[in-house]
Parts: structure tokens; sequence; C-alpha cells
């Protein structure tokens, strides 16, 4: 059986010792209402009581509803400090002067709210000397499942190496809330919106692939063609070295 006592003990660790090298004063991640930004702010809380949550709904209605109310509850159950940005007008503002330079498209419009989104969580942790606190899982990794300077940026992720199943076990383990644990995994950027919808595959699948290899033919096509389009998104930039 898991030990999830120590893994938390473990992780815990892992963020008080880049608190140390750092010298930084505390931790601020985005509070979305999901899984994993649940289990985040739950393990930068156990290692930090300086880690504020930030809730950032943009544009979607979901962000307004549900989301925000899940984050809310989470934040109160753990005592997490909690602060809310609309950032609606800049997601707009952004939109209307980009259209004077060039047309944006569905990946650009989609791509914005989680870059804004990581703009502002490095400048309160810029203002006020905090870590931003990553919080994708290693199936949104593989799977190339974030944006780019967006969700995949970050000072520290003590979820990184844990699947999407896994972090749904250890948040049960946790006595997380239930509306966090049993809602469909959704990044919140339009209407009806889901992982798996987008994705056309499980993340039960995707896990089973990882972890064993097997799958079939059909998922295996869908999770190898992700996983070979987002290679760009997990390797440097490409840099002349003379």
């Amino acid at each position: 059986m898991r030990n999830y006592q120590e893994e938390f003990e473990k992780r815990v660790a892992f963020i008080k010792g880049k608190l140390e090298e750092s010298h930084a004063s505390g931790i601020v991640f985005g509070n979305s209402g999901g899984k994993d930004s649940a289990l985040v702010g739950i393990l930068c809380k156990a290692a930090c009581d300086n880690t504020v949550g930030i809730i950032m709904p943009c544009n979607s209605a979901r962000n307004f509803g549900i989301d925000k109310v899940d984050g809310e509850e989470l934040a109160e159950q753990f005592g997490i400090e909690t602060r809310l940005i609309d950032l609606t007008d800049q997601r707009a503002l952004a939109l209307e002067n980009l259209a004077s330079i060039t047309t944006p498209n569905q990946a650009c419009m989609t791509n914005l709210a989680p870059r804004l989104r990581m703009l502002t969580l490095y400048a309160v942790g810029a203002s006020e000397n905090l870590l931003v606190a990553g919080t994708g899982n290693r199936s949104e990794y593989y799977m190339g499942y974030f944006t780019k300077w967006g969700d995949g940026a970050y000072d520290l992720n003590p979820i990184a190496d844990l699947t999407a199943t896994e972090v749904f076990e250890f948040l049960r383990w946790l006595d997380a809330p239930q509306s966090i644990i049993t809602k469909a995994p959704s990044a919140g950027l339009f209407e009806g919106q889901t992982d798996e919808d987008d994705m056309g595959v499980t993340y039960a699948a995707i896990d089973k692939y990882i972890m064993t290899g097997e799958a079939t033919d059909e998922d295996k096509a869908i999770i190898d063609r992700y996983h070979s389009r987002s290679e760009h998104k997990r390797t440097f930039n490409a840099r002349y070295e003379g």
C-alpha cells in the first residue's frame, strides 16, 4: 500500500528546501478550484504558512461559478489565504490591442488566459518575494496539455511526478473537498470544456500507458500524437551556441 504520509512529508520537505535556497518569504499559486492546484495548495500551506492562492476567473462562466466556489472551499478547509482578481477585462484589452497587428486565431485566444494568469502570479511573487508554485501533473506534461509560458511556468512544482490518477488518490487521502475530486478535470477555458473531451482520451488511459505502456490502438495513437507534437514544450528553446 502506498505510504501517503511519507510522500506528504517528503514533498513538504522539498518545498521548504526550495524556500530556504531562494530566501523567499512564501509561495503563491493559482487556485483554480481543480485537483492539481488543490494538492499543490495543501502541500505548500503545510510547508509554509505564508502561502497565497490567487483565484483568477477569466471570461468563462465556469471560472466565476463552480471553480471559484471550489477554490474558496479548499482555501477555507486548509486555511490558505485567498485573493481574487478578474482577468476578463485584461483579456479583452489584449485581444483589442493584438487586433492592430495580427488576427488572433483560436490557439492564441485559448492560451491568453493561462499566460495572463502566470503574468499575475509572477507579478505578485515579485512584489512580495514569493515563489510561484506550478500545478501541472505528469500526465498533462506527457501529453503537452499545458500552455508554454502559461501554466507550464513555475519556480517549483511539488506534484510534477504524479499522474492525474495519483493526484486524485492523494486528494482522497488528504480528505480534500469531494466537489474537487469528483468533477471532470477542466482548464475552464470556455463553456463546457473538459480536458478529456479536448484530448479525445481519458486520463485513466493516459496514466495506464505512462505506467505500463499498455493501451488500445486508438488510445495509443492519440497519446503518441499528442506527445510527439508537444515535444517543443518539454525542451529548451533553440539557442545558437556559436
